[in-house]
């Protein structure tokens, strides 16, 4: 299966869709919670191209961007092939 990583804040509730879809999907996904900032927030910025918004996620290391695109990804069908990778 694939590494999913997702960088989230406290109470966010486009983090809380984004994990319940991956969750759906059977994926543990590696979780950044970057609520009081620090050196985790600063990688974010640098691997999503200077996005500030939250929740910022990326399988295998490419970048996919936020639940809306998370949720537009497995609409479009494109989702499950890269979990399976």
């Amino acid at each position: 299966m694939a590494k999913v990583e997702i960088y989230t804040k406290f109470l966010c509730p486009y983090c809380t869709r984004a994990k319940a879809l991956l969750k759906d999907k059977g994926v543990t996904a590696e979780e950044y919670d970057i609520t009081m900032g620090g050196p985790k927030r600063t990688e974010m910025l640098e691997r999503s191209g200077g996005r500030t918004t939250v929740p910022q996620i990326f399988i295998d290391g490419r970048h996919i961007g936020g639940s809306d695109d998370l949720a537009a990804l497995d609409r479009a069908g494109g989702l499950d092939p890269l979990l399976a990778a």
